[in-house]
């Protein structure tokens, strides 16, 4: 897979505003927000998109919603939120790196994502 620039995130090569770090995943405020709280839950292993999972990653896969659950609550946003996975081209997808988007901080309208 190509570096991304998540890739080159993750490896300090770009600098990041982290909320959230451990083994398996790290999140970033996204630097063109679309809500008052935009964030980046990304996998540290690159995978292209969520059509990339597959068994193996099970275990990862839980842990990327746990974690933004967690960035969530740390957020303050317990009204709600929304999470967004754009996948391939066609769904949006800018950035050939799997990533969960966490927005909030107000009333989401349907078209907003």
């Amino acid at each position: 897979m190509t570096r991304t620039i998540f890739t080159r995130i993750i490896d300090g090569e770009i600098p990041g505003d982290f909320v959230y770090q451990d083994d398996d995943l790290v999140a970033i405020r996204d630097i063109q927000p679309a809500a008052p709280v935009h964030i980046l839950v990304i996998p540290r292993k690159p995978l292209p998109s969520l059509q990339e999972l597959d068994a193996e990653d099970l275990e990862l896969a839980g842990r990327l919603l746990l974690a933004v659950k967690r960035i969530a609550a740390a957020e303050g946003l317990g009204n709600g939120y929304r999470v967004v996975i754009n996948t391939g081209e066609d769904g949006g997808q800018t950035v050939p790196h799997l990533h969960l988007h966490i927005l909030g901080g107000q009333k989401l309208t349907e078209r907003m994502v």
